[in-house]
C-alpha cells in the first residue's frame, strides 16, 4: 500500500438512522471536512457501524491510500473498537483512528437548534481530524496471563462461573465468606416456572463444583488485600477456621449442650439456632461450623465432641496468583425500617422470604426442633408444627388461624423521593427488583393450593412478571381466587392495628385505583411484604479492586449490551446478581458469559492491552515525585533504582500493565516528561487550535 510522508485522512459522518442528521446537517459537515488539511476523502452513510459502513472504510483505505481514520457518529463507548476492528482488517494500524461524538455531545443535547448544532460537528470533526494527523501506529501491550482464575462467591452464579471455567480448562479457586455453599438459593423452597425444589437444582451444581479436580473450594475465605493486573493477580485470602476438623455423630447432643442461640438466618431469623450448626441436611461442607461470632468458647460443644471440634485454631492467610476474577457476591434482601407497614411493630407483618420459609418448612418431612421457636416480625412465636398442611387445611400463625393474608408488592423497590424515607442516609432504591411479582405470585397460587379456605389480597402498584411463562403465575392467581388491589406510589397501603374484640389484628386500607380511587379496608390476619433486592455490602473489595458502583449500589458494569459482565478494571468480571436484581436463570447465563469471556482472555497465555498508557522521557525526568504523589493505582509509578536522572535522583518508572491512562502525573510533571501514548500533549495543542481556528469557524458559518 503506498504511503505518503503527509497523513492522509478519511472522514465519515453517521447519519445515525436520523438520530443524528435529524439535527446536524452531515453532508455540510463533510463538505466542510473535506477542505480540511490532510483530509483526502470524507463521506456520509446512514449506519457507519453496519457491516457496509465497515466495508466502505476498508475500501477506501485501500483504494484511497489513506493512513489515517476519523469516524464521527454516536459516543466511542459504543463502537470505537468496531471501527479499530475495521482498519485492522484493512491491513492498517488500528490505532490511527480518532472518534469524534456528534450524536450525545451534538445532536442529543442541541436538538432545538440545528445551525449551531452543524456548527459545533464541525469543529469536533476538525478537532479530530487535527488531532489524527499526529496519531502514531502504537503496538498494544502484552502481558502473561496465568490460566487460572478466582471466582468470589459460592452463590449459584459463583458455583456456575467456577464450572463452566473448569469445563474449559481453567484452573479455579472459588472463595466463599459464609461457611456453606449456595447462597440465597439454598433457603429457598420452590423456584418459578417449573416449580421443582430449589435444593434438587443446588445440589447437583454443587457436587459438580466439589468434585472437580480443576476447582479449589475455600468456605470461610474472605479476600482481604488485591494487587497486580490482568493475567497476573496477586490476591490474599483469609481463612477462618471451621472449627470442626471432621465428622461427628452426636452434632444434635452438640447443639443442646451449647448455651448461645441466635437468629437462624438460613430462614431469615424466624427460627433460632446454636453458635455449632449446619443450616440444613445435605449442605455442603458436609461438616457443621462454628459461627466466631457468636461463640463464648465454652467449649461444652467439644466435651461432647471431642477432638473433632478445636476452638483454638487461628485464621491463616493464603495467596493465590490468577490470570482473572469473577465477582459473584450476590445481594442481600431488603429489610424494612420499623414501622414500615407495621414491620417490628406488629409480631403478623413478616416479609416473603420468611413466608417461603415457613412454607419450606411447613412441607418438609422434618420440622425444625422445638428448641427453635419460629419468630414473626416482632419476635412472635409459633409452634412448628402448627405449620403443617393438616388434614383440616388449616394454617396457623402465632397460635390462631391465618384466614386471611394480605401481600403487599415493592417494599424497597421503585422508591420515589418525597414519598418513601432513606435508610441510614443511603440513597433510595428507585430500580425495580425484577423478581418480586412473580414470586409473590407464586407464594400466592401455593397458599391457596394448600390451604382453600385462606383468603388472599395482594396489593400492587404494577405487575410486573416479565419472564418466559410468569405471567401464569398472575392468570392462575385470579382464577383460584386471588383479590387484587391497585395502589399508587404516592399513596400506598397503610397497615394499622384493628379496633380491639374484632376477629383480625390488622387492617389494611388502601385507595384502590381498580374501583377509581374508593377506599377499601382489608382485615387480615397476616401481613407479607415483598421486599426488593439491595447490593451486599462489599465495600472492602470495590476499594481494594477499584470497581465501579453504579447510583443503585450494585456494582457496574462497562456496558449493558456490548460488555455486559466486565467491568473499568482489566481482568475482572461480574456474574449474578453482583451487578443487579437478576432471577436464577438471568444469574446462571451472566455467570456462563463471564466465564466464556474469562477463558477468552486466558486462551492464549498472554492479554493484550490498549496502548494508551503513560510514558516517560528519562532525559526530561528529575525524580522530582510529583507524579507518584497523584497517581491512583498502587504500583503503577514507581522510582526505578537502575537509572539515576541528572540531579541524582531516581528516574520515575511506569507499569503499563497497571496504568489506565487518566493522565494524572502528565499534567503534574513540571519538566513535561511524562506524555500519554495516543493523547499526547502536542495531539491536545492541535485539538485547541482547531476549535478556535478562524477558518473553521468560517467554513460552519457558511
Amino acid at each position: 500500500m503506498n504511503r505518503s510522508s503527509e497523513p492522509r485522512v478519511g472522514v465519515y459522518i453517521c447519519h445515525c438512522g436520523g438520530n443524528i442528521s435529524d439535527v446536524v446537517d452531515v453532508k455540510q459537515v463533510a463538505e466542510r471536512a473535506s477542505r480540511l488539511p490532510g483530509v483526502a476523502v470524507a463521506r456520509t452513510h446512514l449506519f457507519m457501524c453496519s457491516d457496509p459502513g465497515q466495508q466502505l472504510i476498508q475500501e477506501d483505505i485501500q483504494k484511497q491510500a489513506l493512513d489515517r481514520v476519523v469516524v464521527a457518529s454516536c459516543s466511542p463507548r459504543l463502537h470505537e473498537q468496531t471501527f479499530r476492528r475495521a482498519l485492522q482488517r484493512a491491513g492498517l494500524n488500528p490505532y490511527l483512528y480518532e472518534h469524534a461524538n456528534i450524536r450525545e455531545q451534538v445532536s442529543w443535547v442541541t436538538h432545538a437548534h440545528p445551525r449551531e448544532a452543524t456548527e459545533k460537528a464541525t469543529r469536533l470533526v476538525a478537532a479530530a481530524v487535527a488531532k489524527a494527523r499526529g496519531l502514531e501506529a502504537l503496538e498494544p501491550i502484552r502481558v502473561d496471563a496465568r490460566k487460572h482464575a478466582v471466582v468470589i462467591g459460592g452463590g449459584v452464579s459463583g458455583l456456575k462461573a467456577a464450572r463452566d471455567l473448569a469445563a474449559d480448562g481453567v484452573g479455579v479457586t472459588l472463595v466463599e465468606k459464609s461457611p456453606f455453599l449456595g447462597g440465597n438459593v439454598a433457603r429457598l423452597d420452590r423456584v418459578y416456572p417449573t416449580g421443582e425444589r430449589a435444593l434438587d437444582l443446588l445440589h447437583p451444581l454443587i457436587r459438580e463444583v466439589a468434585g472437580n479436580p480443576r476447582i479449589e473450594v475455600l468456605t470461610n475465605a474472605e479476600v482481604i488485600e488485591t494487587h497486580g493486573y490482568v493475567g497476573n493477580f496477586r490476591l490474599k485470602v483469609r481463612l477462618r477456621s471451621r472449627g470442626v476438623e471432621r465428622p461427628f455423630t452426636s452434632l444434635e447432643e452438640a447443639e443442646e449442650a451449647c448455651p448461645v442461640q441466635v437468629g437462624n438466618e438460613h430462614d431469615y431469623g424466624l427460627t433460632t439456632r446454636k453458635a455449632i450448626y449446619q443450616p440444613y441436611p445435605g449442605s455442603y461442607p458436609p461438616l457443621p461450623a462454628i459461627d466466631w461470632r457468636a461463640c463464648n468458647r465454652c467449649g461444652r460443644c467439644a466435651e461432647v465432641a471431642g477432638s473433632a471440634i478445636d476452638l483454638d485454631m487461628e485464621p491463616s492467610v493464603l495467596e493465590i496468583t490468577a490470570g482473572v476474577v469473577v465477582v459473584a457476591t450476590g445481594f442481600e434482601h431488603y429489610e424494612p425500617s420499623l414501622g414500615e407497614f407495621g414491620f417490628g411493630e406488629s409480631p403478623e407483618v413478616i416479609t416473603l422470604p420468611q413466608l417461603i420459609s415457613l412454607m419450606k418448612a411447613s412441607g418438609s418431612q422434618t420440622p425444625p426442633p422445638p428448641s427453635s421457636p419460629l419468630r414473626g416480625g416482632a419476635g412472635g412465636e409459633v409452634s412448628p408444627s402448627s405449620l403443617s398442611s393438616s388434614s383440616d387445611g388449616v394454617l396457623r400463625w402465632n397460635g390462631r388461624q391465618v384466614r386471611s393474608i394480605a401481600m403487599i408488592h415493592c417494599v424497597g423497590s421503585r422508591q420515589i423521593e418525597g414519598v418513601h424515607e432513606p435508610q441510614d442516609g443511603k440513597p433510595l432504591n428507585e430500580y425495580c427488583s425484577r423478581v418480586c411479582c412473580t414470586a409473590t405470585l407464586q407464594a400466592a397460587n401455593e397458599l391457596r393450593e394448600r390451604f382453600p379456605d385462606l383468603n388472599v389480597f395482594d396489593f400492587y402498584r404494577d405487575i410486573r412478571t416479565y419472564g418466559r411463562g410468569h405471567e401464569e403465575y398472575y392468570e392462575s392467581a385470579s382464577r383460584r381466587g386471588v383479590i387484587f388491589f391497585r395502589y399508587s406510589a404516592e399513596e400506598p397501603p397503610s397497615v394499622e392495628p384493628a379496633v380491639e374484640g374484632t376477629k383480625h389484628p390488622l387492617v389494611v386500607r388502601v385507595k384502590d385505583r381498580l374501583t377509581w380511587g374508593q377506599e377499601v379496608e382489608v382485615p387480615v390476619d397476616l401481613v407479607v411484604l415483598a421486599v426488593g433486592m439491595v447490593p451486599r455490602k462489599v465495600e472492602d473489595l470495590v476499594h481494594q479492586m477499584k470497581l465501579p458502583v453504579g447510583s443503585d449500589g450494585f456494582l457496574l458494569e462497562v456496558h449493558p449490551k456490548l460488555r455486559p459482565v466486565e467491568v473499568a478494571v482489566n481482568g475482572v468480571l461480574l456474574a449474578g446478581t453482583s451487578q443487579g436484581p437478576k432471577d436464577i436463570t438471568e444469574s446462571s447465563a451472566s455467570a456462563s458469559a463471564a466465564a466464556a469471556k474469562a477463558s477468552t482472555i486466558l486462551s492464549k497465555g498472554y492479554v493484550e492491552l490498549d496502548p494508551f498508557v503513560a510514558t516517560v522521557d528519562s532525559e526530561k525526568c528529575d525524580g522530582c515525585e510529583e507524579c507518584l504523589a497523584v497517581c491512583a493505582y498502587e504500583g503503577t509509578l514507581v522510582l526505578s533504582p537502575g537509572c539515576e536522572a541528572r540531579n541524582g535522583k531516581a528516574v520515575a518508572q511506569i507499569n503499563p500493565a497497571l496504568c489506565k491512562g487518566c493522565g494524572a502525573c502528565v499534567a503534574v510533571c513540571p519538566r513535561g516528561a511524562i506524555e500519554l501514548k495516543g493523547w499526547t500533549l502536542e495531539q491536545y495543542d492541535a485539538m485547541v487550535d482547531a476549535l478556535c481556528s478562524e477558518e473553521v469557524a468560517v467554513e460552519a458559518a457558511r
